[in-house]
C-alpha cells in the first residue's frame, strides 16, 4: 500500500494512494508501515479503488476505535530487551467493547504512553496489531508535547472549561504553531487509520478533544466512511467558544462526522448554537433524533452521558486486597463519619472550595468537630503548568489551616491523600465514606459518583464484613456541583453550586442529617439508573444511532469540495444533481421558444448584502437574455412593485411578477395587473398591531407592508432570539387570522401574511398560459429560486412537462440555490455560479444578435 505523506498539512491535498481493505473474514492484515513508503505483502487485488460504490464481501462488522492514548499499559522488560505490554482496564476504550457485541471487530487507533525508539517501532506495530488488534500512532516527543501539553491542555482544555486566555497566565495565548502541531498529530492519526480501514463496511469511532480535526481527513480520503465522533468534555456556550481563532475550522471538522455525542444537552446545545451562530447553520428534530443539515448531509447528534463498566468494578470488589484495606479504613475511621471526595488535583475539580466548605461546616456546626473527617483523595494532575502548581499550593495550605484550627490529638478534619492509590485502594474509601463530595466548577463527565454510589452497593461478602445483614437496605449520600455532566442523571443528588461556599457546607450538613429512610430512597434510586446506564449501554446505544445516521450513505451520490480544514461532502439523491452550465448552455443553443423564470432575493442578488439595488452586470445580462427574440423572461419576487418597477426600469423588455405573483406586467411600459383580486385588506388591521408588539420586544426586526401582504424579517436579530420569536409570531397570527381568507406562512428570517391562493406558482401558470396562446410551445425552461416559495413554481414546471403546456421535447431546468431538500431537479451552490450561467446564456443570445446583425448575413 503506497502510505501517502502530505507535503502541506494545512491544505490537505487530496492523494490517489490505494485503500486497504479485508479481502475476507481472517485475511491477515498487512505489515503496518511506521514511516511513508510502499506496504508488502498487500494481498487484496481490489485495492485500488479508493471510492465507496463497490461492494463488500466482508459481513462480520468492524469498528476502529480511535484515541488519543491506546488502552493499554506499557513496561519496559527487566532486560532491557524489548517491551511487555497487558491490557489497560480502567480504560473506558477498552470497557465498552462490551457494549459492541460479540461478533465485532474491533481495532484500536492511538499513542502508547511510552516513547519507542524508531529502530523498535516495526516490531512494536506488529506485535500489538497482531497480538492486542491495536495500531499504534508513533509521534516524536517535541510533536506530542506541543499537540498535547501545549495546545490541547494549554488552549482546548482551558476554554472548554470556560477559562478566557484574558492574560498570558490564565490559559495562555493562541499559539498558531501549536494549532499547526496539533493538525499535524490528527494528520498522522488518519494515516494510521487508512492502513486498515474498509470503508464500505468499517465504522470509526473517534474519541475527545484531542482529535476534533480528524473526520476532516477521513472524510477527505473516504467520501462515505461511516463516521462517529463522541465529545468527553464539556462544550462551552458560544460566546466562549467563539474567541477561539481556529473556531470555524474545529465547527467544520466535527462536521464531518456522522453521529456528533454529547453528556448532556447543554454540551449538544453549545455546539448547536455555534453552529448556527458562525455557521448560519439550523437543526430540526426528526421523531426523537436530533440533526443539523449539512451540504445535503445530515449530521446527527446524540445525547447521552457514558457509565461505568459494573464487572470490572464488582470484580475489584471482590479482591482480598479490598477486602483487607476495607477493615483497615473501619478501624482508622472508627467512630467518625467520613466524608469523601476524589479528584485531580485540576484547577477545576474545585478541590479548595470543598475545603473552604469544610472549614465552614465546622464553624457552623461545632458539633462536628471530632466526629466528621473530610478525606480528599487528590490524584495526579494530566496537564503540567502554572495553574497545577497553584492549586498543590492552595490545597496544602488550606488542608494546614484547618487542621492547625479544629484539629486534636488523634483527629484531623481534613485526610489529604496525594500519592497515587491503586483502584481497590479507592473502592474502600468508596465503601466507608457515608456522603462523596464532587464540586468541580467545570468538568465533562466525571464518573466518581457513580463508583461510590455501585460500592456502596456492596455485595455479601463486604455486606458480612461490614456486618451487615442481607435484608438491611444500603444507602449513600451525593453532593454534586450543577456543572458535571453526570449531575442531571443524579436526581436524587444535592446540587449545589460549588462558588458558593455557604451552600456546599449547608448541603453537607443536610447529607450528614438527613433521615436514614431518605437515604435509602435516593440510594436506591442512583443504583437503579447507574446499573443499567453501564458503559457497555453507552456504546451499543452509540453504535446503533450511528448505524442509523449511515444508514442512506449507499443511495448518495457524494463529492468533496473546498481546502484545507473547510473541505466538506456534499452528499445528494442520485436525481438531485449540480446543474452543468455546459449543458445547459448546450440546450439554449438548439432550443427555439424560452421560458425563463427568476426570483432576485438570494438569487441573483445575495440576501448577506445591505444593498440590494441590482449591478450594472445583473441589469447587462437581464437585457442580454430579454433582447433574444426566442426568451421570455420573468423576474418572479417577493419585494412591491414599486421597488422593482424603479430597480429595472433599464430592463424594458423585463417582465416583472411583484409580491409573489400578486402584480405582474409583460414589459416596462405595460400597465400592472392584479392577478388575485381581493375586496379590501381589512385584516391588516389585525395582523400589524400583531406584528409591531414582536418588533417592539424583538430588538433587530422590522415591519415591511406592501399592498398585498404584510411581512415581518428578523434577519439581524439574534438568531435563536429571533427564530424563537418568529414560531410564537407564527402560531399568534394563526390564532387571530384563522377566520380571515388570508394565509400566514415562515421562510428565511421572516413571517409573511398574504392572501390565500398567492403564489409564485401563478405566475408560472399564467406564463404558460400566454404562450400556448401566441402558439409558442416552450421547449427550454429555465427557473430558478432559492427559498420556500420558489417550491410553487418548480411544482408547476415538474407537472406540466407531461402535458400540453410545454413541447414534447422541452427541457426543464428547475435550479435551487444551495442543497437542500427541494422539488427542483438541480441545484446551484450560490448567486455566483448563478450569475456566472446566467451570463453564459446571455454571451450566446449576444452572439446570435451580432451574427443577426452582420451585413455578411
Amino acid at each position: 500500500m503506497v502510505s501517502r505523506s502530505y507535503s502541506n498539512l494545512l491544505e490537505l491535498t487530496s492523494g490517489d494512494s490505494p485503500t486497504f481493505g479485508r479481502g475476507g473474514i481472517g485475511r491477515r492484515l498487512p505489515r503496518v508501515m511506521t514511516v511513508a513508503g510502499i506496504m508488502s505483502e498487500l494481498d487484496d487485488d481490489n485495492s485500488n479503488s479508493v471510492g465507496s460504490d463497490a461492494p463488500s464481501s466482508v459481513t462480520q462488522e468492524r469498528i476502529i476505535i480511535v484515541g488519543n492514548q491506546l488502552p493499554l499499559r506499557v513496561h519496559r522488560k527487566p532486560d532491557d530487551q524489548g517491551w511487555n505490554f497487558s491490557w489497560d482496564e480502567d480504560s473506558l476504550l477498552l470497557q465498552l467493547k462490551d457494549g459492541l457485541g460479540e461478533d465485532a471487530e474491533v481495532i484500536y487507533v492511538g499513542c502508547l504512553r511510552e516513547e519507542i525508539d524508531p529502530s523498535e517501532q516495526d516490531d512494536v506495530s506488529q506485535t500489538l496489531l497482531e497480538t492486542f488488534k491495536c495500531l499504534p500512532a508513533f509521534i516524536s516527543p517535541e510533536l506530542f508535547s506541543k499537540f498535547y501539553h501545549g495546545f490541547c491542555k494549554q488552549q482546548l482544555w482551558p476554554l472548554f472549561h470556560y477559562m478566557l486566555p484574558l492574560s498570558p497566565d490564565l490559559g495562555g495565548r493562541f499559539d498558531r504553531s501549536l494549532w499547526q502541531a496539533y493538525v499535524s498529530v490528527n494528520k498522522i492519526f488518519a494515516d494510521k487509520v487508512m492502513e486498515v480501514i474498509n470503508p464500505d463496511d468499517d465504522f470509526v469511532w473517534v474519541h475527545d478533544y484531542h482529535l476534533m480535526v480528524l473526520p476532516t481527513f477521513l472524510r477527505k480520503r473516504f467520501n462515505r466512511v461511516r463516521l462517529g465522533f463522541f465529545l468527553h468534555s464539556p462544550f462551552p456556550s458560544s460566546e466562549i467558544y467563539r474567541t477561539l481563532p481556529v473556531r470555524d475550522e474545529i465547527l467544520r471538522a466535527l462536521l464531518n462526522s456522522d453521529l456528533i455525542g454529547f453528556h448532556t444537552f447543554d454540551y449538544a446545545r453549545h455546539f448547536l448554537s455555534c453552529c448556527s451562530r458562525m455557521l448560519g447553520l439550523a437543526y430540526h428534530s426528526k421523531r426523537g433524533y436530533i440533526g443539523l443539515e449539512y451540504y445535503g448531509r445530515t449530521v446527527s447528534i446524540k445525547i447521552l452521558p457514558v457509565g461505568i463498566h459494573l464487572g470490572q468494578l464488582k470484580s475489584v470488589m471482590d479482591l482480598h486486597e479490598t477486602e483487607a484495606k476495607i477493615i483497615d479504613l473501619s478501624d482508622k475511621f472508627k467512630d467518625r463519619i467520613v466524608l469523601l471526595g476524589v479528584d485531580d488535583m485540576d484547577i477545576f475539580k474545585g478541590i479548595s472550595l470543598k475545603l473552604l466548605a469544610m472549614e465552614q461546616l465546622l464553624i457552623q456546626h461545632p458539633d462536628f468537630r471530632g466526629k466528621v473527617v473530610m478525606v480528599q483523595i487528590a490524584n495526579p494532575a494530566r496537564g503540567r503548568g502554572k495553574d497545577v502548581q497553584e492549586v498543590q499550593a492552595e490545597t496544602y495550605s488550606t488542608v494546614k489551616r484547618i487542621n492547625e484550627k479544629f484539629g486534636r490529638p488523634g483527629y484531623e478534619p481534613v485526610v489529604l491523600i496525594d500519592n497515587p492509590l491503586q483502584f481497590y485502594e479507592k473502592i474502600a474509601y468508596y465503601v466507608i465514606a457515608e456522603c462523596c463530595l464532587v464540586t468541580a466548577v467545570r468538568d465533562g463527565m466525571n464518573l466518581i459518583p457513580y463508583e461510590y454510589i455501585v460500592s456502596r452497593q456492596g455485595n455479601s461478602k463486604l455486606d458480612a464484613l461490614l456486618q451487615l445483614g442481607s435484608a438491611v437496605p444500603k444507602r449513600s449520600m451525593l453532593v454534586v456541583s450543577e456543572f458535571i455532566g453526570c449531575s442531571p442523571s443524579l436526581s436524587g443528588a444535592i446540587r449545589v453550586n460549588p462558588w458558593n461556599i455557604d451552600a456546599v457546607a449547608e448541603a453537607m450538613h443536610l447529607a450528614l442529617e438527613m433521615p436514614e429512610s431518605e437515604k435509602e430512597l435516593r440510594h436506591e434510586k442512583h443504583y437503579r439508573y447507574v446499573s443499567t446506564h453501564d458503559v457497555a449501554y453507552w456504546a451499543h446505544s452509540f453504535l446503533q444511532d450511528l448505524e442509523r445516521a449511515c444508514r442512506d450513505h449507499v443511495r448518495r451520490r457524494c463529492w468533496g469540495i473546498g481546502f484545507g480544514l473547510g473541505f466538506r461532502v456534499i452528499a445528494l439523491d442520485p436525481s438531485f444533481r449540480k446543474l452543468s452550465v455546459e449543458h445547459i448552455v448546450s440546450a439554449y443553443k438548439r432550443t427555439k421558444n424560452r421560458a425563463i423564470l427568476l426570483d432576485y432575493d438570494g438569487t441573483i442578488m445575495p440576501q448577506t448584502s445591505i444593498n440590494k439595488t441590482p449591478n450594472p452586470e445583473d441589469i447587462s445580462i437581464l437585457n442580454s437574455l430579454c433582447d433574444d427574440p426566442k426568451n421570455v423572461v420573468f423576474l418572479v419576487s417577493g419585494r412591491d412593485k414599486n421597488t422593482l418597477s424603479e430597480w429595472f426600469s433599464p430592463c424594458e423588455k423585463l417582465g416583472i411578477a411583484a409580491e409573489h405573483g400578486y402584480f405582474m406586467r409583460l414589459k416596462h411600459d405595460a400597465g400592472w395587473d392584479v392577478c388575485f383580486p381581493t375586496a379590501d385588506f381589512y385584516w391588516k388591521q389585525i395582523a400589524e398591531p400583531v406584528m409591531k408588539l414582536y418588533t417592539e420586544t424583538t430588538d433587530g426586526s422590522t415591519i415591511e407592508t406592501k399592498e398585498s401582504a404584510l411581512v415581518w424579517h428578523y434577519q439581524y436579530a439574534d438568531p435563536d432570539f429571533g427564530s424563537c420569536q418568529a414560531k410564537e409570531l407564527l402560531d399568534h397570527l394563526e390564532s387571530v387570522l384563522a377566520n380571515e381568507p388570508v394565509s400566514v406562512k415562515s421562510g428565511q428570517h421572516i413571517v409573511e401574511v398574504k392572501p390565500q391562493g398567492v403564489n409564485k406558482g401563478l405566475v408560472a401558470e399564467r406564463l404558460l398560459s400566454t404562450m400556448r396562446n401566441k402558439g409558442m410551445l416552450p421547449d427550454f425552461v429555465l427557473c430558478i429560486g432559492d427559498d420556500r416559495s420558489d417550491e410553487d413554481m418548480f411544482e408547476v414546471f415538474t407537472g406540466a412537462m407531461a402535458g400540453p403546456s410545454l413541447s414534447p421535447v422541452a427541457e426543464v431546468f428547475a435550479c435551487t440555490v444551495g442543497q437542500k431538500p427541494s422539488r427542483a431537479k438541480y441545484y446551484l451552490e450560490d448567486t455566483t455560479e448563478i450569475v456566472r450561467m446566467l451570463q453564459g446564456l446571455a454571451t450566446v443570445s449576444d452572439q446570435i444578435t451580432r451574427n443577426a446583425a452582420s451585413p455578411n448575413n
